[in-house]
């Protein structure tokens, strides 16, 4: 593991630890927390907390799961201000509708989306399946990508994988921030996010649900557990949620079908 003045993302904080009714100074750190306000065509899209890494993979990340661009080829131009506390970007297209209801969501720091999160949608068509040997095993390989949260604690990560390995990742103080990140460096790296497999750390909202099935992703697998409304919305999208995959054990929710069981 790299030192801590070494590792982006993370802030050198001493704390003091008290074990065995013992208290003494430890050298540690803190993760990093930055503001990045989106601007689309000069317009202010969204302002949104996060961890200062992969912000442009955040960017095109938010714009592809909102809905706003369909590949990062819509992009005509991006670029961070020198402070890094904005992004603006220029679409080729200069008639794209920007959402003007944004919808305040239970994600970490406050997430927002214009998307409309509704069982009507259209499921999935994919007849994608793996393996729950798979997922445990891209599981695992989303604890070694969490090298911020080995080092500080205090992020989520996420990544898109197959049965090659994981794809690509990324850790942020917002689950949904990690996810936009992926969805992101994915779109940026020429990767195709369908017939693949998102893993993430923290809960699965709605909003989650909802990025994944932008992506196209037919199986999302999490540490912890999903919502009510999550499990409605894979139910009709054709989704299969897993939880708790972890330490050789998972609990599936949803399409159990995906993952040869049932």
């Amino acid at each position: 593991m790299p030192e801590l003045a070494d590792l982006p993302g993370a802030v050198l904080c001493d704390y003091t630890l008290v074990e065995a009714g013992v208290a003494r100074l430890v050298p540690g750190g803190v993760i990093d927390e930055a503001l990045l306000s989106i601007y689309v065509n000069g317009q202010s899209l969204a302002t949104m907390m996060c961890s200062p890494l992969q912000l442009e993979a955040l960017a095109v990340g938010y714009l592809y799961n909102e809905g706003i661009i369909e590949s990062a080829a819509d992009i005509g131009h991006l670029q961070l201000n020198q402070a890094r506390s904005a992004a603006d970007v220029i679409l080729r297209s200069g008639d794209a509708q920007l959402p003007r209801r944004m919808i305040l969501t239970s994600g970490c720091g406050g997430g927002m989306t214009g998307q409309e999160l509704s069982a009507s949608q259209p499921a999935l068509q994919s007849d994608y399946r793996a393996t729950p040997e798979l997922a445990l095993r891209l599981m695992r390989g989303l604890q070694g990508a969490a090298k911020l949260y080995q080092a500080v604690r205090g992020v989520h990560t996420a990544a898109l994988g197959d049965a090659s390995g994981i794809l690509v990742s990324a850790e942020d103080v917002g689950r949904h921030n990690a996810v936009d990140k992926v969805a992101g460096a994915a779109l940026l790296a020429g990767i195709d996010s369908r017939e693949r497999i998102l893993l993430c750390s923290g809960r699965i909202s709605s909003e989650m649900l909802g990025k994944a099935r932008r992506m196209g992703v037919p199986i999302v697998v999490s540490r912890t557990a999903p919502t009510s409304i999550s499990l409605a919305l894979a139910d009709a999208w054709r989704i299969c949620i897993v939880g708790y995959a972890r330490q050789g054990r998972m609990r599936v929710y949803a399409h159990p079908w995906r993952l040869g069981i049932g």
